[in-house]
């Protein structure tokens, strides 16, 4: 049988499990509370209506994108600070992105003054947020604009994490207003996240940055921008990243700048990081709970950074740990990270019992299932699928040996359960 760590949400559930061979395993489960129809969740609603909703909140559905629901410019500055606020402030998280699918991305309007010169290239810098922390989400950003416009771009922009709070809600407020900036936004949340990294082959956290960065060129482009320049602040190893960019997006004409600490040398750079960390300060700030109507965890919302090295993010990770069993923890923790793991003392490789916490660890589930046919752990050789539908002939028990019984794989129970029987032959229906 194979051990399992069943990591279990209100709004998700997770199966990860590794068995002996070292093979991961990886389920997802949709719950009844946020499922809804995937044609109906991918309908394409018109933005402007979005915009004015009976409780003059914006409609955040529109921002997810899908194969029916194609990522389009919002239609002006005021749409696209009512889109920000409904997301940021309101921290509304549409259906079903909480457990299906990608997360919201933002384009803003298209400033006027790219629009009127479609010739010239814009200068487009991209930069994320939140790749280390174990609670809340990571939020990727670009920001362009005209290179002619760069007296009418604000001043000071750096890299994010060196401004201080204050000045860099300033810049935020400045870009949000500015007629000549142009801005992408995209909402990687803890369950997406988690879902991508607990897969049978996890896609990873560079990949997903990779993957983010390029759907917001595209969607740039999408929108009929042309970019001359685009500087990124590199994920892995620069030169590779930048081949990757060049091969994607091969007749665009496209120059990449891939460096470490774009942020802090090039401007369009560092307004994307301001926006990107603004942006995950606000959903973390603004946080609301999905679990139930009126959930609130312990401690409330005293979990500081999130970042595990933050001595209030990891008291608030202990405290909340399974404390409604099975589910482990609410969907604001990335289920796939270490500390997450280490606080519901996940151990998938051991078989010690006694290393297990009851109050804090995760379901356990025993899998009966057949191994490769090339034998398991010990040697012993393991029946197929083949097996256990075609009767084989009866040996000699002469012949079979006195080590027959133990080179004998009994039946899956669930076979005697359901009271099936071998089958002996198919039979074509008519």
């Amino acid at each position: 049988s194979i051990n399992s760590q069943t990591i279990l949400t209100k709004s998700s559930i997770s199966i990860a499990s590794s068995n002996p061979r070292g093979h991961r395993i990886s389920v997802v489960f949709r719950s009844t509370r946020n499922m809804i129809d995937e044609n109906e969740s991918s309908e394409n609603c018109d933005i402007e209506e979005a915009a004015d909703q009976t409780d003059d909140r914006f409609d955040t559905s529109v921002l997810l994108p899908s194969k029916t629901n194609s990522v389009t410019p919002l239609p002006d500055r005021q749409t696209t600070n009512a889109a920000l606020d409904a997301l940021l402030h309101a921290s509304a998280r549409p259906s079903p992105c909480n457990v299906f699918g990608l997360g919201p991305l933002v384009l803003s309007d298209i400033p006027i003054s790219i629009k009127n010169n479609k010739d010239r290239g814009v200068i487009l810098g991209i930069d994320e947020a939140g790749r280390g922390p174990v609670l809340g989400p990571m939020t990727y950003a670009a920001a362009f604009w005209k290179p002619d416009a760069a007296k009418s771009i604000p001043a000071g922009f750096h890299d994010s994490k060196q401004l201080t709070p204050e000045k860099r809600a300033a810049l935020f407020k400045e870009i949000k207003s500015s007629d000549c900036i142009g801005f992408v936004l995209r909402v990687l949340h803890a369950s997406e996240i988690s879902r991508n990294m607990l897969r049978r082959v996890p896609y990873n956290l560079n990949a997903m940055s990779h993957d983010a960065a390029i759907q917001m060129i595209w969607a740039v482009l999408d929108a009929g921008v042309k970019i001359d320049t685009c500087y990124v602040d590199t994920v892995g190893v620069a030169e590779s990243y930048k081949k990757k960019l060049e091969r994607v997006f091969e007749g665009h004409d496209i120059e990449f700048i891939v460096e470490k600490k774009a942020d802090a040398k090039y401007a369009p750079c560092s307004a994307a990081s301001v926006v990107a960390k603004e942006a995950r300060d606000l959903l973390i700030a603004n946080w609301k709970w999905t679990e139930t109507s009126n959930y609130q965890p312990r401690d409330g919302s005293n979990y500081g950074s999130g970042y595990p090295s933050d001595p209030k993010a990891a008291k608030w990770l202990d405290n909340n740990c399974n404390v409604d069993p099975p589910f482990g923890f609410p969907d604001i923790v990335r289920f796939s990270w270490g500390p997450a793991k280490a606080a519901m003392q996940e151990d998938n490789d051991s078989t010690n019992s006694s290393r297990r916490n009851p109050k804090n660890s995760g379901l356990v589930i025993k899998w009966e299932a057949d191994e490769e046919e090339d034998g398991d752990e010990s040697g012993r050789k393991q029946s197929s699928l083949h097996s256990f539908m075609v009767a084989k002939k009866e040996e000699n028990p002469k012949k079979r040996g006195h080590l027959a019984e133990l080179k004998t794989n009994k039946r899956l129970g669930i076979f005697n359960e359901l009271g099936l029987s071998k089958v002996t032959a198919f039979v074509e229906s008519v």
